[in-house]
């Protein structure tokens, strides 16, 4: 029988992940794919309406309460800046954002780099054992585990349960995130 998984403990920075978990990327990418191939007259548009719900609830909470967040993404600058291009607003919240193409991130995920990376980049840095990553990923989550943080998995629902097992916690939305397991205020 496999372990129970630790009980959470308190943090008190987070990071999240975006591509799959704060924008829905996997619609925006057959949307360029479209574009490239070039086999539709229609103009597709960059709109990504896809904050997925509940982020703006945990975002606006964060923010209420003074906890720091920050953002890394494995997207380049150029990516990013077009998957975000229509919620400048959104991202402008994050005390920082590292990106995959960051000088300091030497290898992509499961490798720790861009966790550890985005802690050092809190003013002052994070601990790593009191960051909280939101990844909806395996490899992001690995990574999280490898950086010594503790990790918030919102798997698409398709992915099969054994590669959750290293994740703090799975929800199956982030609507579902209860602050007070990790020792952060709870929703009014």
């Amino acid at each position: 029988m496999a372990a129970p998984s630790p009980p959470p403990r308190p943090v008190t920075h987070l990071i999240f992940d975006m591509d799959g978990l704060l924008l829905d990327t996997e619609r925006f990418y057959s949307v360029v794919f479209q574009e490239i191939c070039g086999r539709y007259d229609k103009q597709y548009s960059w709109d990504v309406k896809s904050l997925v719900m509940g982020v703006e609830k945990l975002i606006d909470h964060l923010r209420k309460h003074n906890i720091p967040f920050a953002l890394a993404t494995s997207s380049g600058s150029a990516s990013f800046e077009m998957k975000t291009s229509r919620h400048k607003e959104f991202f402008s919240l994050f005390h920082h954002i590292v990106l995959g193409d960051d000088p300091e991130v030497t290898h992509g995920k499961p490798d720790p780099a861009i966790f550890l990376t985005c802690a050092k980049r809190f003013s002052p840095p994070a601990p790593v054992e009191k960051c909280l990553v939101f990844e909806d990923s395996p490899n992001g989550v690995e990574a999280a585990v490898a950086a010594g943080m503790q990790a918030v998995m919102v798997p698409d629902e398709n992915l099969p349960r054994d590669l959750t097992r290293k994740a703090t916690v799975v929800l199956s939305s982030l609507q579902d995130f209860q602050p007070q397991l990790f020792g952060l205020p709870a929703y009014e």
